[in-house]
């Protein structure tokens, strides 16, 4: 699993039939240890996250799994919201 931030959202009104009525968000990592930003990508939103919170990231076939078995096109799904991250030595990330 991969913790990231809620960047943004996308908007698809012509998407793989599977993929209707899911939100998809955008997410970028973010490293817990040094709060450094990595890469952005496309995720399904699975919990209800809105824009700048900090969440938990199913990737590969979990995140396939994770939508109740469903056989779609689905490589990344946020799974939870951080409500809070304790890294010994370094201050909390929000």
């Amino acid at each position: 699993m991969i913790v990231a931030k809620v960047v943004g959202n996308i908007w698809a009104t012509r998407k793989e039939e599977s993929l209707q009525g899911m939100k998809l968000m955008i997410v970028q990592v973010i490293d817990p240890v040094t709060k450094e930003h990595r890469n952005s990508f496309v995720a399904v939103d699975q919990v209800g996250a809105g824009i700048g919170e900090m969440v938990i990231v199913s990737t590969g076939s979990s995140a396939r799994l994770a939508k109740l078995g469903r056989h779609s096109p689905i490589d990344a799904i946020i799974v939870g919201i951080v409500d809070e991250m304790d890294v010994p030595g370094k201050k909390e990330m929000s």
